[in-house]
């Protein structure tokens, strides 16, 4: 069976699926090594179908050497947009990394399949925690739309903004540490007191060896304040989406 295919809405879905698909590979929580990548690239181009009629009167000149640059610019875009997304949710990873090594369960480190690193205990806790109320929310439609409308608001034939990239790149970065830190500094500050407090009954009664005994407090400690914690999540993985989608937004001047 021969299909007519308009060369025009060919290049249109081609392009708009060289974007998608290099957001899904970056972008949480598509990004997941669950996902194998042939189902990511169906659902580039799948994703990509219904604005083929959009697309196709932004399609840039069809000299070889503009069509290359234009999918290499698509590329890129795509992995700009899911990495200043995936830079906020970074900041569930870091709370969680950093309660292990203020928990001491930094000891306790395995190696995670899915991303195929080194992983600590409660850093992929709290990841799992997040991409599960993300589901549960429906926040992951709310991305994919925010990143959808980005063809709208930059066409196939326009220039990216590497000047408002660069400025949300630094302010990502920066509020990626400092949710890390809203997230785990209650945790960290009770686990320090912890320290102080053992420190002093040392200093009272060396006979009792209070540092051994610091440890596995610590543990306890961990343990039943992040289960306490865990209740606070939905609001910031609802804060963390909202952050995301204004500023993909404002990167393709929505």
């Amino acid at each position: 069976m021969n299909w007519d295919v308009p060369i025009a809405d060919l290049l249109a879905i081609m392009l708009g699926a060289a974007r998608t698909g290099a957001w899904l590979m970056i972008c949480p929580p598509f990004n997941s090594r669950l996902i194998p990548g042939t189902v990511k690239a169906l659902l580039s181009v799948g994703l990509t179908l219904p604005l083929a009629p959009y697309l196709r009167n932004t399609i840039p000149s069809l000299e070889t050497a503009d069509l290359i640059a234009s999918a290499a610019l698509q590329v890129f875009i795509g992995a700009g947009l899911g990495f200043v997304t995936a830079l906020l949710f970074a900041a569930l990873q870091a709370a969680g990394d950093l309660l292990d090594l203020f928990g001491g369960f930094t000891l306790a480190m395995g190696y995670d399949p899915l991303s195929q690193n080194q992983s600590s205990v409660f850093g992929k806790f709290y990841n799992l925690v997040a991409v599960t109320l993300l589901f549960a929310s429906d926040g992951h439609q709310l991305i994919l739309r925010g990143f959808l409308q980005s063809f709208r608001t930059m066409p196939l034939d326009v220039s990216f903004s590497m000047g408002t990239f660069s400025k949300l790149l630094l302010s990502g970065i920066g509020e990626m540490f400092l949710a890390a830190l809203q997230i785990a500094g209650p945790l960290i500050a009770v686990l320090f007191l912890t320290d102080v407090a053992f420190g002093l009954l040392n200093r009272v009664a060396p006979a009792l060896n209070a540092f051994q005994l610091g440890f596995p407090a610590k543990i306890f400690l961990v343990l039943l304040l992040s289960g306490l914690a865990i209740t606070l999540l939905p609001s910031v993985v609802e804060k963390i989406v909202d952050q995301a989608v204004s500023a993909v937004l404002q990167l393709t001047g929505g």
